[in-house]
């Protein structure tokens, strides 16, 4: 498995690794406890502990590049530059949210940012993903797609069908497997036939590596070499990050099915306190830099809160008025 081994150069990228792993953290528990105490319709899937399998991905990508979340998706979107305020709105069914309200937190999307809508069928987004790359391929763009899915997925028709057609015609996409072990309440080890994920890549003659999914500098530094690769022209990858969910499959789910003691061991490989702790044997962020941060972003999720609580609901009409969509108006998809 592979570990990070030289990091970035510049700490502007490293403070901004960190300020998006917090940034989707402190999203996503706010998310959880306004859920929890306002009793907000639906549910919820959070990431919460996976931020630097987000964070480490989307750094890598151009602003062009194309991105197809998973369903747990909160920290794709805002690690490739959604807006805050849109994603709360939407998860608030407001008129405002990305989705005008009517898409929820499982669809979450900015076709500014060239963030697709992200699929609530286990899977569905990788052949999406495949299809995204050959457009750029054939409209003469060096765009590169990647996708996010879990280890599930992995076991699905999507995956080896995305998987083999990005192969032979050697797409520029990057598939990206989150590795938390659960397929909702299965273990990965009772339903997947190989040791790891990451080796099914070599039947399909691709690139395949198993990262420390809880090391964003080893995520960032493989996800820049994916990328690279498929922006060059040869050939996709498959990474498969390993890491681990703090909380349930979603709001409703009290994860039973765990094993004494696992999640305090996963806890404590936590990305989030782990990467400042690398921060400051680098000498770029100390306890001052890390608290500016945090300060920022919780000011940021604040006024995003504020933003959603302010904003109208969506008229009904409006259901039927976005279906469609006119040529041109549809930002960079």
């Amino acid at each position: 498995m592979r570990n990070s081994s030289s990091p970035p150069t510049s700490p502007d990228v490293l403070l901004g690794l960190y300020r998006s792993m917090f940034r989707t953290r402190c999203f996503e528990e706010t998310v959880y406890n306004l859920f929890v105490t306002e009793a907000m319709q639906g549910t919820v899937h959070l990431s919460t502990g996976q931020e630097a399998v987000s964070t480490g991905v989307c750094a890598a990508l151009r602003g062009e590049d194309y991105l197809v979340p998973s369903f747990r998706g909160h920290g794709e979107y805002l690690a490739k530059g959604g807006s805050p305020r849109m994603a709360m709105a939407e998860i608030f069914a407001k008129a405002t949210g990305c989705g005008q309200g009517m898409s929820g937190s499982m669809h979450l999307c900015d076709p500014s940012q060239y963030i697709v809508p992200g699929m609530a069928i286990v899977g569905a987004g990788i052949p999406i993903a495949a299809g995204l790359a050959l457009g750029a391929r054939m409209q003469a763009s060096d765009r590169v797609a990647a996708v996010f899915f879990g280890d599930g997925a992995a076991n699905c028709g999507y995956f080896h069908e995305g998987l083999n057609l990005a192969a032979i015609w050697r797409l520029p996409v990057v598939f990206v497997c989150v590795n938390n072990f659960y397929a909702v309440s299965t273990p990965y080890q009772t339903t997947t036939s190989v040791d790891t994920i990451a080796e099914r890549a070599s039947a399909y003659s691709i690139e395949g590596v198993r990262l420390d999914g809880n090391d964003v500098l080893a995520v960032y530094t493989a996800a820049v070499e994916a990328i690279e690769r498929a922006r060059s022209n040869a050939g996709p990858s498959l990474l498969e990050c390993l890491t681990y969910r703090h909380r349930g499959h979603s709001r409703f789910d009290p994860a039973r099915y765990r094993p004494e003691g696992e999640l305090a061991t996963w806890m404590a490989a936590d990305p989030l306190p782990r990467f400042e702790r690398q921060l400051k044997e680098l000498g770029v962020g100390n306890d001052r830099t890390i608290a500016e941060i945090c300060v920022e972003v919780e000011a940021e999720i604040a006024d995003a809160v504020a933003f959603a609580r302010r904003s109208p609901d969506p008229e009904p009409d409006a259901a039927l008025s976005i279906v469609l969509s006119s040529s041109g108006t549809h930002g960079g998809l």
